[in-house]
């Protein structure tokens, strides 16, 4: 006799991963297709920056801490919004979590099709930019289109500042836009991937670096869709008082965050 599986709780999160707050520019999408639904998101700001680490490290850290996360809270999905752990630990993830997990992969496939000059630039972390991932998405997706990628950390670090209400250095935004434009056809550049979701939080600073003529394109709005298709039918209970922002690493400069977080309806903090 075959048992059927229990009910989905009401008020099982969607649980939104992330090396910082990156990830918010994901949820901002979400919020659009799913109001409804109740999230945690998880910000791993001890093991920030990702970019800077090896595979393997990358690979075990986020294996193990969505395991225990998991386990502990048990969300009915999994959104890992980060381009750098999605192209290294997805399919490792999948194979230990039994709940649906929906990565975030650079936006390649869109951007070839909106591209006229047929140059593509592409900014994610060092990590990314040298994934297989990214080889065999420009592989399938933009034969025949140059793309040219730059690995533009640094602007993980601004974008935290500038959602914590500190000053960014505008010359960090200059320097991703010449390493791109100095490549060869880099001057053709019409389209721009943001393969890190900490890089949509910057696109005004990006946009008025690369000038007029370059439009942007990230996964945000496929990974909306892809979850509210993954999750359609159930029913959702969120809670009264807002959603929680999980950290790892109890950092009192993280209250900086909170009037950003609760623009998106992230209103606890919690450490794990």
């Amino acid at each position: 006799m075959t048992t059927k599986p229990a009910p989905m709780d009401p008020a099982a999160p969607i649980l939104l991963f992330d090396s910082g707050v990156g990830g918010l520019s994901v949820l901002a999408k979400v919020r659009t297709v799913l109001p409804q639904a109740p999230v945690m998101y998880v910000s791993d700001n001890a093991g920030l920056p990702y970019g800077t680490k090896t595979e393997a490290q990358i690979a075990a850290r986020v294996s193990g801490l969505l395991g225990r996360l998991t386990e502990r809270f048990r969300p009915r999905l999994v959104c890992i919004a980060c381009n750098t752990a999605s192209t290294i630990a997805l399919a490792s993830v999948r194979e230990v979590l039994e709940v649906p997990i929906v990565g975030t992969v650079p936006a390649i496939k869109p951007a070839a099709a909106m591209t006229q000059t047929g140059v593509i630039g592409l900014l994610g972390t060092a990590a990314t930019i040298r994934q297989g991932y990214v080889d065999r998405l420009e592989a399938e997706f933009a034969a025949g289109k140059r793309l040219l990628r730059h690995g533009a950390g640094e602007l993980v670090a601004a974008a935290e500042a500038k959602l914590r209400g500190k000053p960014v250095d505008p010359a960090v935004f200059g320097r991703a836009t010449a390493a791109l434009r100095a490549m060869p056809e880099g001057e053709k550049i019409d389209t721009l991937v943001l393969a890190c979701t900490h890089f949509p939080l910057l696109e005004d600073e990006l946009a008025a670096a690369f000038g007029p003529g370059v439009r942007f394109v990230d996964g945000s709005d496929g990974i909306a869709r892809r979850i509210a298709f993954l999750t359609q039918g159930q029913t959702w209970a969120r809670g009264a008082a807002g959603d929680p922002a999980l950290f790892t690493r109890d950092d009192p400069a993280d209250a900086d965050l909170m009037p950003a977080l609760a623009s998106h309806g992230l209103t606890r903090r919690l450490v794990f």
